[in-house]
C-alpha cells in the first residue's frame, strides 16, 4: 500500500481545511498541498522518473520541499533527502551510491551539483529555493494538479536515508511504505494526536524526526501545523501559545530555558512536548517541569527503525528513560553472547517489528551482520530495562556523537584530520555540552618536531565538512591512550575532556 494513499484520504476529506501556516502567515489548505504535490509528481514523471527510481534532494526546509517528498511517494519514487549542510565532497558518495534519476538542489548549489550529475550520469538537475522558487516550480506550474497515485506494495521502498558507522562506507537505509505508515499510525495513537491539534513544526526535514515522525503524525491525524523554517527561542515563544504540541531535540528545550521570559504563559494551550534524536538530560527534564508545569515526553528511535520506545502519554514519564517499547515493537537487552541481561544491567539493545527497515542498500553482508537469525535488529545502543519495562539508553557501543540532534561519525572527521600537515594521528570524541547535548572534540597527535596550528586545523575542517561536524575544540596530546591491543581508549579521552564546556 502506497503511504500517500493514506495521506490523500485524510487531505481529501476536507480540502479547504487549513493544513499549514508558515511563520509569515502564508496559508496552505489541504487542496493546495494536494495540487502542488500532483504538479511535482507529474513533472518528475515527465522528466523520466519511473517507480523505484531515487529522487535525491539537498534542500532547505520549505513547504515545497515537503510537497516534493509527497510527490515522490505519490509517483512510487524513492525519496532520498540530504542535509543541506553537506559539502560537494560529502554529497559525491551519496550520488554515486544511490544512482538517482533526478537531483533537486538549492540554486546556490547548482554548479557543484551539476558537476556531480555529469560525473555520475544523472540526466536531470532541478533547483528549488527556500522561498519556493526555482526551475522545479517553474516547470511544475504548467503540469496538471491531479495525479492517480501509483500502486505500490507495502514492502516497496519509499525512502532511502544514509547513515554511517564509525568505520567503513556510509550505509543506505531502505525504508518501506509500511515502515513509515505503521510507525506513524502507532505514534498518532500513542501520543493522542487528533484533528484538534496544531503542531509547532520547527525541525529540519532531511531526517526521520522532522520528515516522517512530525509530518506523519500531523497528516494522518488531520492536525494542522505552524511551519517554522528554523528553530529559535523567539519564534517558539511567538507560536507556542497557538499550538497544542511540539516536537524537538534537547537543544530546543535548553535554549528555551535559557530565556528568562519563557514562562507557563507560553504553554497555556500545549498538551504535549516530545524530545528525541539525542538523550535528554535529567536536569533539563526537571527544569522544564519546574518552569512550565509540563513533563517532556522522551522517546527513542533511529533512522533504521523509526520510533521504538516512548514514555506514555498517560502515566509516569520517567526522567532519564525513553519509556517502554511502542505497540508492535519488541525490544530486548542481551549480553555479548546474546543472553538476556538481568533487570537493571547494561546490555545491547535489539528491536524487532514492522517499523524496522528492510536492510542496507546494496550491502547484503552488512544487513546480515546487523540482524539476528530471529529477525531482531542490533541497534548498536547499550541500555537497561527496569521493573516497569522502561528502557534507558546508557551509551552507544559505537562511538557516534549526537550534537544538536544530528549524528556525527568520528571516523569521517579523523580521516580529514589525519591528512592535515603536521598531524600524525587523531581521535574524535563527543563530550557533554549544555546547549548541543554533545560537542565534537578532536584530539590530535603532532608529527614529532612539528607544531600544528590548532585554530588552522579547525578552519581547514570547515572546507570539507558540514559545520555541525567541525570540532568545537581541538586539543593536542603527545600520544593517544591505548589498550594492550593497541585500540584507542576513547572513554579515557571523554573523561579527560568531560568538563570542557561546563
Amino acid at each position: 500500500m502506497n503511504l500517500f494513499n493514506r495521506f490523500e484520504y485524510v487531505l481529501k476529506a476536507d480540502p479547504e481545511r487549513e493544513f499549514l501556516l508558515t511563520e509569515n502567515d502564508d496559508k496552505f489548505t489541504c487542496a493546495d498541498i494536494l495540487g502542488l504535490t500532483a504538479q511535482y509528481t507529474n513533472l518528475l514523471k515527465e522528466l523520466g522518473a519511473k517507480p523505484g527510481d531515487r529522487i535525491t534532494v539537498q534542500l532547505y526546509k520549505s513547504v515545497e520541499n515537503m510537497c516534493l517528498y509527497f510527490a515522490a511517494l505519490q509517483g512510487g519514487f524513492v525519496f532520498h533527502p540530504l542535509n543541506p549542510a553537506y559539502t560537494p565532497g560529502e554529497v559525491s558518495y551519496f550520488i554515486g551510491n544511490a544512482e538517482p534519476s533526478i537531483i533537486v538542489c538549492d540554486p546556490a548549489k547548482l554548479a557543484a551539483m551539476q558537476a556531480l550529475a555529469d560525473e555520475y550520469g544523472v540526466l536531470h538537475v532541478e533547483t528549488l529555493s527556500q522561498d519556493g522558487t526555482g526551475s522545479l516550480t517553474d516547470k511544475a506550474k504548467i503540469q496538471p494538479s491531479s495525479f492517480k497515485t501509483q500502486i505500490r506494495a507495502g514492502d516497496d521502498l519509499a525512502a532511502l536515508l544514509y547513515s554511517s558507522g564509525t568505520t567503513g562506507r556510509p550505509k543506505g537505509i531502505m525504508l518501506s511504505h509500511d515502515n513509515l505508515r505503521l510507525n506513524a499510525e502507532s505514534l498518532v495513537q500513542a501520543w493522542g494526536f487528533t484533528a484538534k491539534d496544531r503542531l509547532l513544526h520547527c525541525l529540519p526535514i532531511f531526517h526521520v524526526h522532522g520528515l516522517f515522525v512530525a509530518i506523519g503524525c500531523a497528516v494522518l491525524s488531520g492536525a494542522s501545523m505552524r511551519w517554522v523554517n528554523k528553530f529559535s527561542p523567539d519564534t517558539a515563544k511567538k507560536f507556542l501559545p497557538e499550538c497544542s504540541s511540539m516536537m524537538g531535540v534537547p537543544t530546543y528545550y535548553t535554549r528555551l530555558l535559557d530565556e528568562p521570559e519563557f514562562t507557563k504563559d507560553h504553554c497555556q494551550n500545549m498538551r504535549l512536548f516530545t524530545s528525541g534524536s539525542a538523550p535528554l538530560l535529567v536536569e533539563t527534564h526537571e527544569s522544564f517541569l519546574e518552569r512550565t508545569g509540563h513533563v517532556i515526553l522522551e522517546r527513542y528511535g533511529m533512522t533504521e527503525t523509526g520510533m521504538n520506545c516512548s514514555n506514555p502519554l498517560k502515566g509516569e514519564r520517567k526522567a532519564g528513560t525513553v519509556g517502554p517499547p511502542l505497540p508492535g515493537v519488541e525490544a530486548r537487552i542481551v549480553d555479548n553472547v546474546g543472553k538476556p541481561t538481568p533487570l537493571g544491567e547494561v546490555g545491547n539493545l535489539q528491536v524487532r517489528g514492522e517499523n524496522v527497515f528492510r536492510g542496507y542498500w546494496r550491502m547484503p553482508e552488512k544487513t546480515a551482520e546487523d540482524f539476528e537469525d530471529d529477525g531482531f535488529f542490533n541497534t548498536g545502543d547499550q541500555a537497561t530495562l527496569d521493573e516497569d519495562g522502561y528502557v534507558s539508553i546508557v551509551g552507544r557501543s559505537k562511538d557516534m556523537v549526537i550534537t544538536g540532534g544530528l549524528n556525527v561519525y568520528p571516523k569521517e572527521i579523523e580521516d580529514v584530520l589525519d591528512e592535515m600537515v603536521g598531524v600524525l594521528e587523531s581521535a574524535v570524541i563527543g563530550v557533554p555540552h549544555p546547549d548541543f547535548g554533545e560537542a565534537v572534540v578532536a584530539v590530535i597527535v603532532p608529527i614529532p618536531g612539528q607544531k600544528p596550528d590548532l585554530i588552522s586545523i579547525r578552519d581547514n575542517c570547515k572546507k570539507s565538512l558540514a559545520n555541525f561536524k567541525v570540532p568545537k575544540h581541538v586539543s593536542e596530546r603527545s600520544e593517544l591512550p591505548r589498550n594492550t591491543m593497541g585500540k584507542v581508549q576513547k572513554k579515557a579521552l571523554r573523561e579527560e575532556h568531560e568538563g570542557l564546556f561546563s
